[in-house]
């Protein structure tokens, strides 16, 4: 799996996931217990992971959407 996006916002987290659920992409977010965490919510980012087949689909389609400043960048 390949880290496609990092954020603390959950609601983009939630947007996110519908857009790659409607576009058929397998996905999981990691660390999500430990963004809710009540010690100090929202200090742990979020990581959205695909499969690395379908990576360059889930930058297109997070792009079309107009979500590419979140994206994580690319490795050379």
């Amino acid at each position: 799996m390949r880290e496609v996006l990092l954020a603390q916002d959950s609601v983009l987290i939630t947007f996110v996931e519908a857009l790659l659920r409607d576009a058929n992409i397998e996905f999981a977010v990691l660390d999500r217990n430990l963004h809710s965490m009540h010690i100090a919510p929202g200090w742990a980012p979020q990581r959205v992971m695909v499969n690395t087949e379908q990576w360059e689909r889930a930058r297109q389609v997070l792009l079309d959407a107009e979500l590419g400043p979140y994206l994580t960048k690319e490795k050379e």
